[in-house]
């Protein structure tokens, strides 16, 4: 039924795109937004019989549209509109990594690294035509320093920590005062060797996917 939209819309000469019942029309001033939004609306009503959700149109800028979860900004460089996640979207993409990398969340590192690769490479696989590279860094930045506390709450004793941090190439030394330095957990795991011992390939060896660099890979794919 809604093709029938689309025909209308591209007689009236239009800028337009719909994804299901979500479409957005693209003009160039506010009256001519109005204008447009008040007409369409009567005509689908019209037309098509259907209901349009008032609260669900509305009349905004480019740089404060939210369509499928992406965002848009100017590119001052290239002159031209580009996307990217949604604020909304990032925010609810933190959360969920943030709750499978919960350390009161009792499962083997193996599950749980397998959980968060399945979130990662959906998200991204939808995502991946936006611009979001510092975003995919913070991100990746962030999930490895939850995943350093996982790993040091599980080694819980200095012993084990010592242990740990000597097994990871750390000096025998070194990894004994950093393993009596307590649980301040995100203390250790950001300003001692912890970082340097649980470091990214160390986590990509346990088979963690790196967002930034599963990013960089698809986004490309996407722009071929």
């Amino acid at each position: 039924m809604l093709n029938e939209l689309d025909k209308e819309l591209e007689k009236r000469g239009l800028r337009f795109v719909r994804y299901a019942d979500d479409c957005v029309i693209a003009v160039r001033s506010e009256a001519s937004a109005k204008r447009v939004m008040y007409s369409i609306t009567d005509w689908i009503q019209r037309k098509l019989g259907l209901k349009v959700n008032a609260e669900k149109t509305r009349i905004t800028r480019p740089g404060r549209l939210k369509y499928l979860g992406f965002g848009f900004y100017k590119d001052s460089k290239a002159k031209e509109w580009k996307c990217r996640p949604h604020r909304d979207s990032v925010e609810k993409f933190k959360r969920t990594l943030k709750k499978l990398t919960n350390r009161s969340q009792s499962m083997a590192f193996a599950v749980r690294v397998q959980r968060l690769n399945w979130v990662i490479r959906g998200w991204i696989n939808y995502f991946a035509l936006g611009s979001m590279k510092t975003v995919m860094n913070d991100v990746d930045a962030h999930l490895r320093t939850r995943l350093r506390v996982i790993i040091w709450k599980k080694w819980k004793v200095p012993k084990k920590r010592q242990w740990g941090l000597q097994k990871l190439g750390i000096g025998k030394d070194l990894a004994r005062q950093t393993s009596y330095m307590g649980d301040h957990y995100q203390w250790v795991v950001t300003k001692t060797c912890v970082v340097r011992a649980i470091s990214k390939e160390k986590l990509s060896q346990a088979g963690l996917v790196s967002c930034y660099d599963y990013y960089l890979e698809h986004h490309a794919l996407k722009l071929c």
